[in-house]
């Protein structure tokens, strides 16, 4: 069987998840058999409400990313999901996730203050939830973040978005420089389709920032070269199972996160279908 025909294979419906009680390694319910875990960024379900995107993560077997801003629904309505969030609602959300069986592994992308008692609010949260870890580009709080991040045993990553004028962070080179000899709880979020917007190819970029990679906003595209949708893994030019192999090769164990940006009100089965792609990659190592 060819690779790229695997992508076809969608799981029917979501694995039982085991919920964590402390914010260090994903336990080994939570993963697949290849050492890492599925999710689903809520940014790809940003039209829907955070209890609807856990409900389509459930329905495409992930678990989720959470990022801060969405609307939670159900009987919290327009309440947006924030570290500020009360214990009693988060709770509210604690608990529609254990009743999908739902995992929330990580929160992001997020600003993180540089002010220790400011970040420790992101902390709290990600300790409540017993997150795996945080997304942000806050390079220039990561002294505080380097503290934290060994304070509450939870990873840190650096997430990168297309290449602008006056931002470092679209660079991997700048961004494994910055983590490269900070804790081992500081490294990096690598969002693939970003780097190909940028020009680069992303298994090169793999190959050189390896060892730093804790989590994945994965995509594949038509282009390596210019801005193109998203699409289906495995249907575009990005060799998403290379990339998974380098970096296990490092051990790798974190969340890869689908985030798919396109057909925005429609695109659960292409979810499905990048989750199903994964979970074959998973079998097959």
């Amino acid at each position: 069987m060819k690779r790229r025909s695997l992508l076809t294979m969608i799981p029917a419906a979501t694995a039982l998840l085991a919920f964590r009680s402390k914010g260090a390694p994903i336990p080994p319910p939570a993963l697949t058999a290849a050492g890492f875990a599925i999710s689903v960024q809520c940014w790809s379900f940003r039209e829907f409400t955070l209890f609807e995107a856990i409900e389509m993560a459930a329905a495409a077997g992930t678990h989720v990313e959470v990022f801060p801003g969405q609307k939670i629904g159900g009987p919290l309505a327009d309440v947006k999901f924030t570290p500020h969030l009360p214990d009693e609602s988060l709770q509210i959300v604690i608990n529609h996730l254990k009743a999908h069986q739902v995992n929330a592994v990580n929160f992001g992308v997020t600003a993180i203050s540089k002010d220790e008692t400011e970040a420790r609010k992101t902390f709290e949260l990600a300790k409540k939830l017993n997150l795996y870890g945080l997304n942000t580009e806050s390079i220039d709080a990561i002294d505080t973040l380097e503290k934290l991040a060994k304070e509450y045993d939870i990873k840190v990553c650096f997430h990168n978005h297309p290449k602008k004028p006056f931002y470092d962070l679209w660079n991997p080179d700048f961004v494994y420089n910055a983590v490269k000899d900070r804790h081992a709880n500081i490294g990096i979020c690598a969002d693939i389709g970003h780097w190909a917007t940028s020009g680069l190819d992303p298994l090169e970029v793999i190959k050189k920032v390896a060892p730093r990679v804790h989590s994945f906003h994965m995509k594949d595209r038509e282009s390596n070269v210019k801005w193109s949708h998203d699409r289906p893994f495995g249907t575009g030019v990005i060799d998403n199972f290379a990339i998974l192999d380098e970096v296990r090769k490092h051990g790798f164990a974190g969340n890869v996160s689908i985030e798919y940006e396109h057909n925005w009100k429609t695109n659960l089965a292409e979810v499905a279908q990048c989750s199903g792609y994964l979970r074959a990659y998973s079998k097959m190592r």
